[in-house]
């Protein structure tokens, strides 16, 4: 269990500060990519939650094995080669660690929990909601030139099994289901004499909607951050795929009604619907977002000079580049959480050396040989693990090791080189303290 919440309270406070970089690295990649088609910059966006929810996750666990695959790689190309790969105890992780009180560790992990049980529960109410509004909307019947344009729609997207109906409780269209889907427009849009272009035009959007699968792919994005969705910056990750969704979707309704006819209808339909609106309902897509609505317009009548070609190649490159140094950084810099526990108690000349997670002396290695593979051992074919048990002094010197178990042909081998390596001084109230941990050499032939 207190494994457990070690990890929970690892992956906590790596996303406290993983988040704000994420939401930093792809406002930049975001703002590169402007010039490019929309879809770009809401693929950005939709890279950053998604890296913004699993990045923290992959922080909390052990990458030792991810430091010796080009070493691996490169023997399993060699003939008759060998590798000796080091691993400290069950193995390291990146970047450093940070001790707490038992007592400390659960409380947090407690309000932690609750906090994420918090967003679940509303994340349910919110789709039950959804249910029972889609069981209280009235079914609208279309005709005439909206009933042709609702056909064409249809087909042109490829989508059947289409409904469309009215709500009171909603202030924009929506859409949702997933096998049966609905386009939910306000009452007040049925009571109103909308002009067909204007019908038109949400019909085009919501539709544009569904041909992305957009209300699936917010439910999972929303399933995916429930473990973040504590952090006060991630809003603004949210705030900015739903305004780049909302773009992507008016350049796809673009197409068939033109540019120019399709920003004049949605500003009348944002003039109509937004008037009087007191409140925001949760479950709208943002299509009459005000914080977006001007960039949309201007993205719609602006003259469209898209990047194509190798200069298109070399900025999306570049980006990636960044994106993944950005990751890569993030993991170096990661720190795991455990129980001070594991290291408590005040040393005192009587006292044995304190137990250290092998995750924790792995980062204060200094300097030191690798192990060698025995060429004795290697016309054998003798392959395995040496598993050593180590005291590191105060000053960091290894002043006991012990074999515990391995191939007797491959014990000197490790001995001789582990007795080389020098440690910075474990603190334990910043005072040097004597720890006992473990090593693990593995010796692997080639192919």
């Amino acid at each position: 269990m207190r494994s457990f919440e070690s990890w929970i309270l690892s992956y906590l406070l790596n996303s406290l500060w993983q988040i704000p970089l994420l939401f930093a690295a792809g406002y930049v990649a975001a703002r590169t990519l402007r010039t490019m088609a929309a879809t770009a910059e809401h693929r950005v966006w939709v890279s950053v939650l998604l890296l913004q929810s699993f990045l923290p996750l992959c922080s909390a666990l052990s990458w030792e094995w991810l430091l010796s695959l080009p070493l691996w790689a490169h023997n399993a190309h060699r003939v008759g080669g060998a590798h000796v790969s080091v691993t400290m105890g069950a193995g390291t992780g990146l970047g450093g660690a940070l001790h707490l009180s038992a007592g400390l560790l659960t409380a947090i992990a407690i309000v932690y929990g609750t906090i994420i049980s918090y967003f679940a529960a509303r994340f349910a109410w919110r789709c039950s909601k959804l249910s029972a509004m889609r069981r209280e909307s009235v079914e609208v019947t279309l005709t005439g030139e909206a009933a042709i344009y609702w056909e064409q729609c249809s087909k042109r997207f490829r989508i059947n099994n289409v409904s469309i109906a009215t709500s009171a409780r909603i202030f924009g269209p929506l859409t949702m289901g997933l096998s049966q889907k609905l386009v939910l427009l306000p009452a007040c849009m049925a009571d109103t004499s909308l002009p067909e272009a204007d019908l038109h035009t949400v019909i085009a959007h919501e539709f544009a909607h569904m041909h992305r699968n957009d209300f699936l792919k917010n439910l999972i994005y929303e399933l995916l951050s429930l473990p973040v969705s504590y952090h006060p910056l991630f809003r603004f990750t949210r705030e900015r795929i739903m305004e780049s969704r909302e773009i992507v979707c008016d350049q796809i309704a673009a197409e068939i009604a033109g540019r120019n006819e399709y920003a004049r209808s949605l500003l009348r339909l944002a003039s109509l619907l937004v008037e009087g609106m007191s409140i925001r309902t949760p479950h709208a897509i943002g299509i009459f977002d005000a914080n977006a609505f001007e960039r949309r317009l201007m993205r719609l009548t602006g003259k469209q000079n898209e990047i194509r070609g190798v200069r298109r190649f070399v900025i999306v490159a570049i980006c990636a580049a960044f994106g993944i140094g950005i990751c890569a950084s993030a993991l170096a810099l990661s720190t795991h959480v455990e129980a001070a526990s594991a290291v408590s108690g005040t040393p005192s000349s009587s006292s044995g050396p304190v137990k250290v997670s092998a995750q924790v002396m792995a980062g204060n290695k200094l300097s030191g040989p690798d192990p060698e593979y025995p060429e004795e051992a290697k016309k054998a074919k003798i392959q395995g693990t040496v598993v050593l048990g180590a005291v590191i002094d105060k000053d960091g010197i290894v002043r006991e090791l012990r074999v515990v178990s391995g191939p007797k042909e491959l014990r000197i081998s490790s001995l001789d080189a582990v007795r080389q390596w020098t440690y910075k001084p474990y603190l334990l109230n910043g005072n040097p303290i004597e720890v006992e941990t473990s090593i693990n050499v593995t010796y692997t032939l080639g192919n």
